[in-house]
């Protein structure tokens, strides 16, 4: 009993429900959470950038062929664009199926403050400053702010200057090595108040929104969760066949991960530790270096479901029948517009009113109705996005024969013992 105690899975998992109870019945006391939900996320986004740069960099050097680099990131964008298109679609498909919106007046159901995704400025992404936003001014700048995009360009040029000193570089790859194993100690420390964050996460959560938002759009929701819930088990479980490594196996080795995000409802607060699971699960560093911090921009699948669905939803709300034509032009826009998602701050608002101001057919005011339900479908786009990394680095690992089905299985046979140990 005393080691189910101090077991990660357990005190996360009891957290979040006495969060959800906190909410329920102490709602101003929940509210007042916030800060220990945010304190826990700001000390993992503390140590990304470093752990990002030192993984990247390490990988290359030790990959040497800068051919082999190119070909990885190349199979790793493939892969991304060609599992968030199938996203997309599917996510139109069961939304047109379910009719979330249909029935449902505008005019009568409750709306927040969409103004600040809404207005001239914040409704609309500069493409221009987003692809020149990715190369820095200021290296400092870049891991001051934890701009992942901007961090993981440095770092690949970083990787590739050290490659080309051959042997006199190898001083300063040890020195990584020693430096991101202290980085992976500091991330232990952070975990273990992860039970923390996860309460207050999810009690802020319950008290500021309460469960009775969720009614007049709770359809909405169950169709939202439906669709990942297919996603992950059909889709992605069918690419796990494919390439020889089952999905409840990986499930159940992130586990933890996967309970941390459903606690703070945010992928980027279990990234560093994904990292170092990736790397125990069998693929190597170079492929978990690259994939991973480029999956968090552009592999996100459950915020590509989400986006498809939140469109037609809308055009439902308002009675608009969209022809097949004109949902074809949602997936072309989407498949661009969902790129500057994690880029931006309420990076899916913004990403929603670019998507309708760019079709002008559905009125962007509309967005101001998922306000209230949004941040209890973050949960389920963060831990879809999370798997879908995951399956994408070990695609592109064993594609690129970068994977070790041996420490694979070691890692497997060390978590059941754990867990008969634990229980």
């Amino acid at each position: 009993m005393k080691k189910l105690f101090k077991n990660l899975t357990f005190q996360v998992l009891t957290a979040i429900a006495v969060g959800v109870l906190v909410g329920l019945f102490w709602p101003d006391f929940g509210k007042q959470m916030k800060p220990v939900g945010d304190t826990f996320i700001n000390a993992v986004k503390m140590v990304i950038a470093p752990i990002i740069f030192l993984t990247i960099v390490l990988g290359i050097a030790k990959m040497g062929d800068m051919k082999k680099v190119g070909k990885v990131g190349g199979k790793a964008f493939i892969y991304f664009e060609i599992v968030t298109t199938l996203a997309l679609v599917i996510g139109l498909i069961v939304v047109n199926v379910l009719k979330p919106g249909a029935g449902l007046d505008f005019e009568k159901l409750e709306k927040g403050d969409v103004s600040q995704y809404t207005s001239e400025e914040g409704g609309k992404i500069d493409w221009i400053e987003f692809v020149t936003h990715i190369v820095p001014s200021n290296m400092v700048d870049a891991f001051a702010k934890g701009d992942i995009l901007q961090v993981l360009f440095f770092s690949i040029l970083f990787g590739v200057g050290l490659t080309a000193l051959g042997n006199s570089g190898k001083i300063i790859i040890e020195f990584f090595e020693k430096l991101l194993n202290v980085f992976f100690k500091i991330v232990g420390y952070i975990m273990k108040a992860a039970p923390l964050g996860a309460f207050g996460a999810m009690a802020f959560t319950i008290g500021n929104y309460g469960l009775e938002s969720l009614v007049p759009l709770g359809k909405l929701m169950i169709s939202v969760y439906t669709t990942m819930f297919f996603f992950v088990f059909i889709v992605l479980n069918l690419i796990c066949k494919m390439y020889g490594f089952s999905l409840w196996k990986y499930l159940k080795f992130i586990k933890e991960e996967l309970l941390i995000v459903l606690g703070t409802s945010s992928s980027e607060s279990v990234l560093p530790r994904m990292m170092n699971k990736m790397e125990k699960f069998g693929c190597s560093k170079s492929v978990v270096g690259l994939v991973i911090p480029t999956g968090y921009s552009f592999n996100l699948d459950g915020t590509s479901i989400y986006l498809s669905m939140a469109v037609v939803f809308l055009a439902q709300v308002f009675g608009i029948d969209l022809s097949i034509t004109q949902q074809l032009t949602i997936i072309a826009v989407l498949m661009l517009t969902s790129k500057g998602a994690a880029a931006v701050t309420g990076g899916g608002f913004i990403v929603l009113a670019s998507t309708l101001t760019a079709m002008q057919v559905i009125p962007v005011e509309g967005l101001a109705l998922l306000l209230g339900v949004d941040r209890f479908m973050s949960e389920a786009r963060a831990i879809v996005n999370l798997i879908g990394n995951g399956i994408a680095t070990i695609v592109v690992s064993k594609s690129e024969n970068e994977f070790d089905e041996g420490k694979s299985e070691e890692a497997i046979q060390a978590m059941y013992e754990n867990r008969k140990i634990a229980v």
